[in-house]
């Protein structure tokens, strides 16, 4: 390969150096950061004869060079631009966070500030859910469950708590994830968080009805008023102070150095922001979500049907900001006018919301994203839909957009009907416990209607994502084709120009579809199988050169020559983000640039220690340049030790065998 040639390739097909704002590179790829990714001639990269694919996530647009080759690219790339591109991989991920239009920033900074929280708010939903049907009168008769077996009182009392207990506390939580993605430190966030619960403030959700009774506490800041009213179970007023504190605090840092500031920042960064928050931020969020609640009031009151789409079509994205937390005294004084159509229409959106992430459930294939989205979904038919918001369908995006869709429609047939509630409870299904007596039956055939048509559009839609791509996720590509171990022998098919891979692990073999890191298991990387190690022994699989040597001794990669004489690469990547652990628990005895023999030992490691430091060791052993050497046939599932037979690589008997 003539690096410096493919380097200028490289730079020709990502729309030139102006289009670069940074670059690095890991054991096998090149990672940029581009201005504009429209500008990439993808055929070109990706029909270019020393490149192995292309694909874009997290912001990186990323090439595929191969193992002994990409630092060599990636230095004549570096060396051929008139800026300097280089970053290290934590910086490029900086870069890439700041990088794209300001949707796709807003969308990512919410997921980083949400995704950390969704254990404790499924939990909570879930939790709340459970209470709900222990409390809820005329679901099991015209008593709760409660009432009708006292015995349980205390139990409920408790789960009602343990439920309760995340969303009246949320601005802690949220100000500790949201401080800490923008820049500052998240136990300052924490704190500004719990100012704004401070039990000695009216609570956030008796705020409007105190205000509206002439009995709010005030203080009297500088001649000014100040409400002294809470924030519990609120989103948008601590996003904003979280970014506020923030922006305080890197403004002394960079003033202040030594004991000044480890002194004075934070007292500095907590006096203004606190004194903003109650004089200004607070109150300005709450008067947008006033005057929000009371516009859509409006435009459903005129609009009828119209209205109701519309309202459905808008919920979902106005639970992301948190200002639907301003709706119940709104929805307290319609009760008194008859109903409130607002959580019935709520009721949809959440229903269609949950319904879209079930769908994700079925058509994912990492058990990761197949047990959150269970379980978010679950809690969105219930009522609780942030989980599955943030943490699915946000982050894939078109199961929001679905969502929201299908929730318009949901809102078009509240409206319709003419279905309200009298009282306030979960927005899901259970809801139909809060729906005015005669509306009930049209309220569960409405959810019905809105649960199938969401999920329905959203199954259909993933299907067609796998059937073009591969995969739901839209930044995967399609598994590279490997030739599984048959019931019949492969071993029969084996010619005599097949090269054989042996293993280079005791342990047992699985499919490299079904491991967690998602390069690997879409076969980006080269096609392969992998390994979960009983025996901490790595060894070389053939006979030939060591091309990838990390210092860190997770990662090595093997050329030979095939019977064909081309080159085989074989990568071998110990474990996932176990460069992290800069060589601790490994021990590697060759560099690169050694010659090896097949068995030969390429490093230990401990997989206890490993394990107890957080991480994965299942072993991905994959050809790198599978594209070039032909067909790879697995010739082993489950048991197997060190120098078994692995991989068969270049046989084509075996592809027509296979048909």
């Amino acid at each position: 390969m003539d690096h410096k040639d493919v380097a200028q390739r490289v730079i020709r097909g990502v729309g030139g150096e102006e289009n670069i704002l940074a670059a690095a590179h890991c054991a096998t790829r090149l990672r940029m950061v581009l201005k504009d990714s429209n500008n990439v001639d993808r055929e070109l990269l990706d029909n270019d004869p020393d490149l192995k694919g292309t694909f874009e996530t997290g912001g990186m647009f990323q090439v595929i060079v191969g193992p002994g080759d990409v630092d060599n690219v990636f230095r004549e790339m570096d060396a051929a631009t008139s800026k300097d591109i280089a970053v290290s991989t934590e910086q490029l991920k900086d870069v890439a966070a700041n990088s794209g239009n300001w949707f796709s920033r807003s969308v990512k900074a919410l997921a980083d500030i949400f995704v950390p929280l969704i254990p404790i708010l499924v939990g909570g939903g879930l939790l709340m859910a459970l209470n709900n049907v222990l409390t809820a009168a005329d679901l099991f008769g015209p008593q709760s469950l409660v009432e009708m077996y006292p015995q349980i009182s205390g139990a409920a009392e408790m789960i009602n708590l343990l439920a309760s207990a995340p969303f009246a506390f949320l601005p802690v939580l949220v100000g500790f994830t949201a401080t800490k993605r923008f820049g500052g430190n998240e136990f300052l966030g924490a704190g500004m968080g719990m100012a704004m619960v401070y039990p000695s403030l009216v609570n956030g959700y008796s705020v409007a009805t105190t205000m509206a009774a002439g009995e709010m506490p005030v203080w009297n800041l500088f001649g000014l008023e100040v409400a002294q009213a809470g924030y519990q179970g609120t989103v948008l007023p601590v996003l904003v102070v979280a970014w506020v504190l923030a922006t305080i605090e890197k403004f002394f840092h960079r003033r202040l150095k030594g004991t000044a500031d480890f002194l004075v920042t934070p007292v500095l960064t907590l006096l203004i922001t606190g004194f903003l928050t109650f004089i200004a931020i607070g109150p300005a969020m709450r008067f947008i979500g006033d005057w929000l609640a009371s516009g859509l009031l409006n435009i459903y009151e005129f609009g009828g049907p119209i209205g109701g789409l519309l309202f459905g079509l808008v919920y979902s994205p106005i639970v992301i900001t948190g200002l639907h937390q301003s709706f119940p005294p709104i929805e307290l004084e319609l009760f008194n006018q008859g109903g409130s159509f607002i959580f019935a229409t709520a009721s949809m959106a959440n229903i269609a919301q949950g319904a879209v992430c079930l769908a994700v459930f079925f058509l994912a294939k990492s058990e990761k994203l197949k047990g959150l989205a269970g379980a978010s979904g679950i809690s969105a038919v219930l009522g609780i839909t942030e989980p599955a918001i943030f943490g699915v369908n946000l982050r894939l995006r078109w199961p929001f957009f679905i969502g929201i869709g299908v929730a318009a429609v949901g809102g078009a047939l509240i409206a319709i009907f003419n279905i309200k509630a009298v009282a306030l409870g979960a927005a899901g299904f259970l809801g139909v416990v809060s729906i005015d007596a005669p509306d009930m039956a049209m309220f569960l055939v409405c959810a019905v209607i809105t649960f199938v048509l969401a999920f329905a559009s959203a199954l259909f839609y993933g299907f067609y994502l796998i059937k073009r791509d591969g995969t739901i996720d839209p930044d995967a590509s399609p598994r590279a084709a490997v030739i599984p171990a048959a019931t019949t022998h492969l071993e029969n098919y084996l010619a005599a120009d097949s090269t054989v891979i042996q293993a280079p692990l005791t342990g047992e073999a699985i499919e490299l579809g079904s491991v967690s890191d998602e390069m690997f298991a879409t076969g980006k990387l080269g096609a392969g199988i992998a390994i979960v190690p009983s025996e901490g022994r790595l060894v070389s699989p053939v006979s030939g050169k060591v091309v990838v040597a990390f210092p860190s001794g997770h990662a090595f990669a093997v050329r030979t020559k095939g019977t064909d004489g081309k080159d085989i690469d074989v990568l071998m990547h110990i474990g996932f983000d176990t460069v992290n652990l800069k060589g601790q628990h490994f021990k590697a005895f060759k560099k690169q640039g050694d010659e090896v023999q097949a068995g030969e030992l390429l490093c230990e490691f401990d997989i206890a220690s490993i394990k107890a430091a957080g991480y994965e060791i299942t072993t991905p052993i994959v050809i790198s340049n599978s594209r070039k050497t032909g067909p790879v046939a697995s010739l082993a599932a489950g048991s197997i030790a060190a120098g078994d037979k692995l991989l068969s690589v270049g046989v084509k008997e075996l592809a027509e065998a296979a048909k």
